[in-house]
């Protein structure tokens, strides 16, 4: 690789050294023309920098800043373009440069940088090909991790040895592996990511770069088409990482990803479809089964999850964080909601919180304990979810008693229904069936005639006629205080219930 010196020496350059003598045997690996404000952030490490001055500092503190922070982003020489926008270098600037051994040359007017450029290339083409090769080293891994079927995290792996860095990829928010099964990052590292918030990082070689407590560098780069994982690369500070490199790896685990979730896709495809089965009753119960078993679950243990939320993306994401944490889980988007087939385990509810946020309504399901029984465990996860919803308290458990109500399960919530409702569903199965939807109204609208009639946009001597109506048929008096209250218990059970389950009329 060419040394600053060897630039000096070529007279058709027309270089000048300034300062920094005793670092004329730093090697060049590129040049790279820079006008911007802290031009160090663009640098992988072993550049000649080249400027014309037009964002240079002026105050002497400043100059002596830029000479410090260029060292540390391993420039190997800053040359500067005479006659254009620099101003004059102050003698702090040459303190700092001698002291710190970073060459300063003067490029003489009107000498272009790209001769610069091209004589640095044309000397370092070994190289070149060396980076050349292990870019298509890079590739191959992931070659053959596709025709070898090989785990993600034996592709990282290859990659962190081609890199010569320690390499994980990670969950962007919880700082935990993205693929299941890869290694946990350490406690350093865990550190260092959960405090590495996008504004504070600094920028160098095309990543975001933060000082571990240990002393070691940690690199951010974001992976394509995958706003959720960062790659992440450690390195002990003495290897310098090539910025290109860096891309090719997240470009390649951004493929790898990719492919992943096209075979997740297709897995949750299939288990939604088995699962809308085994919620209808009409899976065979033999081969269900086998494939329960195959997904990894065991009904004796298992319960139906029903979560609900406003943030219907983060809800459709949930499978893939269920599979990234390695919880053996089938799902199904029904009614609005999402039924989640799974272990009766606190992570699975930690899963979905760090997902979907605390905002989520979660009902749990009794234990199936047998693949028969779960439509009963699906309208148990129903009611559960609702009752979550109704009493703000956001993970219900079926069995519980519903304090607003007073009833623990679906039995309950039926025979409350049918013996205070029980009539009047059935008078209403054979009319128009307006008599229901008024009472909820008029409950809605505390009891106030006029208000329900313009709800329902109807007279309001139809309200007080279908009200009526209502007592007769239900025995119940609405200028009685235990009868409103039985009737608006009786018809928030029946809000809670799924459809399949209210009472046989």
């Amino acid at each position: 690789m060419i040394t600053v010196a060897e630039l000096l020496e070529m007279p058709h350059l027309r270089l000048r050294l300034l300062s920094g003598r005793d670092g004329l045997e730093r090697e060049v690996s590129w040049t790279h023309t820079c006008d911007l404000p802290e031009p160090w952030q663009w640098l992988t490490g072993g550049e000649l920098l080249l400027t014309n001055g037009m964002s240079f500092p002026k105050a002497a503190r400043e100059q002596e800043e830029l000479v410090s922070r260029l060292v540390d982003a391993g420039a190997s020489a800053l040359a500067i373009g005479e006659q254009m926008y620099c101003p004059p270098l102050t003698a702090r600037f040459t303190r700092a440069s001698d002291a710190l051994a970073l060459p300063v040359l003067s490029v003489e007017y009107p000498m272009p940088f790209v001769a610069i450029s091209r004589e640095v290339a044309a000397a370092n083409l070994p190289q070149q090909s060396d980076r050349l090769m292990r870019t298509e080293r890079i590739y191959h891994a992931l070659q053959r991790s596709v025709t070898e079927k090989r785990q993600p995290t034996q592709l990282a792996t290859a990659l962190s040895q081609l890199l010569g860095c320690e390499l994980h990829v990670c969950h962007r928010e919880s700082a935990e592996p993205w693929f299941p099964g890869s290694p946990e990052p350490d406690a350093g590292l865990r550190e260092a990511l959960s405090r590495a918030e996008p504004g504070s990082r600094q920028v160098s070689a095309g990543a975001f770069v933060t000082r571990m407590s240990d002393g070691r560098e940690l690199r951010l780069v974001d992976i394509p088409t995958q706003a959720s994982a960062v790659l992440a690369l450690v390195c002990d500070g003495r290897n310098v990482l090539d910025a290109v490199l860096m891309q090719h790896a997240a470009t390649v685990i951004a493929l790898e990803m990719s492919q992943a979730l096209v075979d997740l896709e297709h897995r949750r495809r299939q288990g939604a479809e088995f699962l809308a089965r085994l919620m209808d009753g009409s899976a065979e119960p033999r081969s269900a089964h086998s494939r329960l078993r195959e997904a990894g679950i065991d009904p004796t243990s298992a319960i139906l999850y029903a979560v609900s939320s406003d943030d219907s993306a983060r809800l459709r994401e949930l499978h893939v964080d269920l599979w990234r944490n390695g919880v053996p889980h089938l799902v199904v988007h029904r009614s609005g909601a999402l039924y989640l087939l799974a272990p009766d385990e606190e992570r699975v509810l930690r899963v979905i919180r760090s997902n979907i946020g605390p905002s989520a309504s979660v009902g749990l399901s009794a234990a199936i304990k047998t693949v028969e029984r779960i439509p009963e465990a699906a309208r148990e996860a129903h009611w559960a979810s609702r009752s979550a919803e109704r009493i703000g308290k956001r993970t219900f458990r079926y069995g519980e008693a519903t304090p607003f109500i007073g009833v623990a399960s679906i039995e309950d919530a039926i025979a409350l229904v049918d013996r205070l409702l029980g009539r009047l569903l059935e008078y209403e199965s054979s009319h128009r069936g307006e008599l229901l939807p008024t009472l909820e109204s008029f409950f809605d609208n505390q009891r106030s005639w006029q208000k329900t009639a313009d709800a329902l946009h109807v007279h309001r001597q139809t309200v007080l006629y279908r009200i009526r109506k209502v007592e007769d048929i239900t025995g119940l008096s609405l200028d009685r205080t235990r009868d409103i209250a039985e009737l608006w218990l009786a018809l928030q059970a029946r809000s809670m219930l799924p459809s399949a389950a209210e009472p046989n009329v």
